[in-house]
């Protein structure tokens, strides 16, 4: 591809990676809206509510399951061949599962092979986002100059936002048009159909990518590892382990409010509010916002201070969540939830993808990158609205267990963050 053509620049390489990034997290954060709100009905109507409630919820962990094998194969790739062609790979694996989740029978049309062709496709999303965060992030990353990495990595993160924001507002404009009979009946597909046509989008943006001039120097003189995630293993344990571990309660919190909060907004106010979608909405857009502030802000003042000031705040934000739910006032939820995650939320998510990045060598680069941010998906957020589910359950629908639970995630975050090491300040990138 020709200098003319092919994209090369910071800004345009940042913008391209918040469209794709975009597309990706809309096809995931559908699943997770859609197992709040519809497939317990249409995936698993032979069972009671609360039992297809869990088992929804079971197989939105099913695609969190993948995420380590998808960053593991990624790695692989993406340290030895290059980023930009696992992430065009990446958008298409996506974009194909979730059409089909459009077009899959439900359960009173082919019985029980519904919901496991439904897992199936959710592993294949999931194989895919493992894929993706990490190359997005660490093109962006490696194309930025000194002293703006994090600014320019926080245009990968605004396309989880963006992501979650495009796939909610498709979702209850759906509903609303539709009414909740035919939206139940076949009108939840179709927010996932329009995935080819993002997904065709994504790929005339993505397609015009070049790897940064470091790493193409690296693959064409021959230094690339042979068998990178094995090497990153022995090499890197610690920082694996460090990046996992502010995972945490940043992907913990996000997955509370925005797929297991839906569900518990809509038992206790009813299953025709909206005020968790409204909330969902809302702070989806400021965060677009908030995400680039407090990127610059981690090159400012370092990657450190405001992850500790996310991870230690958003405990109390998350008691705020269940206090406003209690009350039943839409604006509070709405308020609620917007402090947890354009204030919290984003002080952790912003910095990922330039601290994460920094952290490893460029030969082992994708590979630690992924597998630290998709083990700690899995652990905490694969799990938590099952494990959340069951804590409400088991606390007679009180929420306090569930708060309990996730001040534990904090603490394992907050410590990692305090060991890790501050990279915000170093001018090179390029260590192989």
């Amino acid at each position: 591809m020709s200098g003319s053509t092919a994209v090369r620049t910071p800004r345009r390489v940042a913008f391209a990676s918040a469209i794709g990034t975009t597309i990706e997290w809309y096809d995931f954060y559908l699943y997770a809206t859609a197992s709040a709100l519809v497939f317990n009905k249409v995936f698993f109507s032979s069972v009671d509510p609360a039992t297809g409630t869990l088992a929804a919820f079971a197989t939105f962990a099913a695609g969190f399951g993948a995420r380590p094998i998808g960053a593991v194969v990624a790695g692989h790739l993406g340290d030895r061949i290059g980023r930009k062609a696992v992430l065009v790979g990446a958008l298409l694996l996506m974009g194909g599962a979730s059409t089909l989740i459009g077009l899959l029978p439900t359960y009173a049309t082919i019985g029980v092979l519904a919901p496991t062709l439904l897992v199936v496709l959710r592993t294949l999303q999931g194989l895919a986002v493992g894929a993706e965060w990490g190359g997005a992030a660490i093109l962006t990353v490696e194309h930025a100059p000194p002293g703006r990495r994090g600014w320019f990595g926080g245009f990968t993160q605004i396309g989880s936002p963006a992501g979650m924001l495009l796939a909610t507002g498709v979702f209850w404009v759906t509903r609303t048009a539709a009414g909740p009979e035919a939206f139940l009946a076949w009108a939840w597909r179709l927010p996932f159909l329009l995935s080819v046509v993002l997904v065709g989008v994504g790929l005339a943006v993505r397609l015009r990518l070049r790897d940064a001039p470091e790493f193409q120097r690296l693959r064409d003189q021959g230094g690339v590892a042979r068998l990178p995630v094995l090497e990153v293993l022995r090499a890197a344990p610690v920082p694996v382990l460090l990046t996992t571990g502010l995972r945490l309660s940043q992907i913990g919190l996000y997955v509370m409010l925005t797929t297991y909060g839906l569900s518990y907004i809509s038992a206790n106010l009813g299953e025709d509010s909206d005020a968790g979608l409204i909330a969902v909405v809302v702070s989806s857009a400021v965060s677009i916002g908030t995400t680039l502030v407090w990127g610059r802000l981690t090159d400012r003042f370092g990657r450190k201070r405001p992850y500790l000031f996310g991870a230690i705040g958003a405990v109390a934000a998350l008691a705020l969540f269940f206090l406003a739910v209690d009350t039943g006032s839409t604006v509070l939820i709405v308020l609620a939830v917007v402090l947890a995650t354009s204030v919290f939320f984003d002080a952790m998510a912003a910095g990922q993808p330039a601290w994460f990045s920094e952290l490893f060598p460029l030969r082992l680069r994708y590979s630690g990158v992924s597998l630290g941010y998709q083990i700690g998906s899995v652990l905490a957020g694969g799990f938590t609205p099952l494990i959340a589910a069951a804590l409400v359950l088991a606390g007679d629908g009180r929420p306090w267990w569930v708060l309990l639970y996730y001040a534990g995630l904090a603490a394992v975050t907050i410590t990692c963050a305090a060991l890790a090491r501050e990279t915000a300040f170093e001018e090179r990138l390029d260590r192989a």
